[in-house]
């Protein structure tokens, strides 16, 4: 039976069935223009930053704890000092701007479970050691030797490191704790100031009242007698209102310093941590051949200085027509260029060096340990000349520097050869060892004194002598300098006098005990002042020349 019209009509006018979901078609607009459906745009997505590197992640420090108040307020105590102590000069000052902010940096450890290691021990020790130079010494270079070496010594105790990367990173590690230090410092006053506002109101009102009280006492007492108005005078720091900005600084930079200091002791970077990858290992003669050849030049040039040694260097200034101080001022700076090569040519030489055998590990030794002896013959070569320079002119701050580098460079390869024996591991360890143990011995032996005793001894032998070079050298000079007979003593003293008093008596945390010693000796004997030294020396028109007369 088919279908009827009627039962097909009402199919026919059915709804056509839409999905639950589908929005119905809005009703046709009568005016204006066709509205169209707008496309569909995918919402834009920033990529991912990329991954920090692989030292970074490797090094990362822990998130330290919230600071505690004994750290913050020692950090302060540390910034107060810096703005008292520090403003005229360098001496005992630093050691004791320095000592609390070595506290601060101890409770910061102690406080999240950090023990005290040997090494660390021993690198705290040394670095504090090294900042009594200041306080011995007047002289401005071994000074600086020493703070830098300080900062080095006491961030690597901070920090720690046993390998290279540790040793060379953690010793400049607090670069990188200045900002992180402020937010730690940041968070725990916040933390602080919620948790104990109400005694921070009593605290300042204590410390108010200490300080009224050490004022009006203090002036009470320093009317009544005069020698106790000397005593306050000689110790508190003399504070006028031209140099507060410059306090203000000094008082920022010491709170940042203990912060620093406190922060890397609670959450210092792992730089023993950060993998460094083995250079590929060359096969045996790809390596040895350029090592060999360069051994045995070293060896023909060796020779050639045992033959001038024993053959005399008169045949060989007469063959070359060059006096003894141009021979030895010819050969010295390449002799010292040779022995910093010769360092990186070894560290090259190891990182690339065959260790697949035993006759590899025989070979290394073998070529290397040859060369280190051939470089020690070379040190002692530029030593040499530069005993004869100073013969020749006398000695100076540049040569004697550069004569002290050339010494350590030849502990550092003798440091080398026992690696090759003994083992590497402790190599890192033991260059900063020397390397401290250097600098600590170039400021105890006071250099300035070393050059005015061997120029006031060869005045007296040849009569030659650097009365114009003298002049600028410290007061640790000054012992030397004062057996000199007149007028050379008063010339070569004249400027250091000047410089002793020219300010008037420094106070007593910023002088040195050079100073001490020279002030004694030039208040029991003072230079002549009738006449004008320099001219009666022999320097006729030094002061026109050089700088007005001090002495009339």
């Amino acid at each position: 039976m088919s279908d009827t019209p009627s039962d097909a009509a009402p199919a026919a006018q059915a709804p056509a069935q839409t999905h639950p979901q589908a929005h119905p078609q809005a009703p046709p607009r009568k005016h204006g223009p066709p509205v169209h459906p707008a496309p569909y745009t995918r919402q834009w997505t920033p990529p991912p930053p990329p991954p920090p590197p692989a030292w970074v992640t490797a090094s990362r420090p822990r998130t330290p704890r919230t600071v505690r108040p004994a750290v913050l307020w020692t950090a302060l105590l540390t910034g107060v000092l810096t703005a008292a102590l520090l403003r005229g000069g360098l001496g005992i000052n630093l050691l004791l701007v320095t000592v609390p902010a070595a506290v601060a940096a101890a409770v910061a450890a102690l406080d999240h479970g950090r023990r005290l290691r040997p090494w660390s021990a021993v690198w705290a020790v040394a670095g504090l050691t090294l900042l009594l130079i200041p306080a011995l010494r007047d002289a401005w270079w071994p000074s600086f030797l020493a703070v830098v070496a300080a900062a080095f010594l006491g961030s690597l105790a901070l920090h720690g490191g046993r390998r290279w990367p540790g040793v060379l990173l953690g010793g400049a590690g607090l670069w990188f704790a200045p900002v992180p230090a402020i937010g730690w410092a940041l968070r725990g006053l916040r933390e602080r100031a919620g948790r104990d506002r109400g005694r921070v109101l009593p605290m300042l009102k204590t410390v108010g009242v200490t300080v009224v009280l050490l004022v009006v006492f203090g002036a009470l007492f320093a009317g009544a007698d005069a020698a106790f108005a000397d005593l306050l005078a000689d110790l508190m720091p003399d504070v006028t209102v031209t140099d507060a900005p410059l306090r203000v600084l000094l008082l920022v930079v010491g709170t940042l310093f203990a912060l620093c200091a406190a922060w890397t002791a609670a959450a210092p970077r792992r730089w023993d941590r950060i993998k460094v990858k083995p250079g590929r290992a060359r096969r045996r003669a790809e390596w040895a051949l350029p090592l060999v050849v360069l051994a045995v030049l070293f060896a023909a040039f060796n020779a050639v200085q045992l033959a001038v040694l024993f053959g005399g260097y008169e045949k060989v200034l007469a063959k070359t027509g060059l006096t003894y101080a141009e021979y030895a001022r010819q050969g010295f700076w390449q002799l010292l260029v040779v022995t910093l090569l010769t360092v990186v040519v070894i560290g090259l030489a190891l990182r690339w060096a065959p260790r697949g055998s035993d006759r590899d590990v025989l070979l290394v030794r073998s070529v290397l340990g040859t060369i280190c002896v051939l470089t020690l013959v070379v040190v002692a070569s530029a030593l040499r000349r530069m005993d004869l320079y100073v013969d020749a002119y006398g000695l100076t701050r540049l040569r004697i520097s550069v004569a002290g580098v050339e010494l350590w460079l030849g502990l550092l390869i003798v440091l080398i050869m026992a690696a090759g024996v003994f083992g590497a591991r402790r190599l890192p360890r033991a260059v900063v060892v020397s390397a401290a143990a250097s600098v600590l011995a170039f400021g105890l032996v006071s250099p300035d004194s070393l050059i005015a005793d061997q120029q006031v001894s060869r005045f007296g032998s040849t009569g030659k002598i650097d009365l114009a070079y003298l002049r600028n050298l410290s007061a640790d000079a000054v012992p030397e300098l004062d057996e000199l007979p007149e007028p050379q003593r008063s010339c070569a003293l004249e400027k250091i006098v000047e410089h002793l008093y020219e300010d008037g008596t420094e106070a007593w945390y910023t002088t040195s005990l050079g100073e001490v010693r020279a002030r004694a000796l030039l208040d029991d004997r003072p230079p002549r002042t009738g006449y004008r030294p320099c001219d009666a020396a022999g320097l006729e028109g030094f002061y026109d020349e050089w700088r007005d007369p001090v002495f009339p």
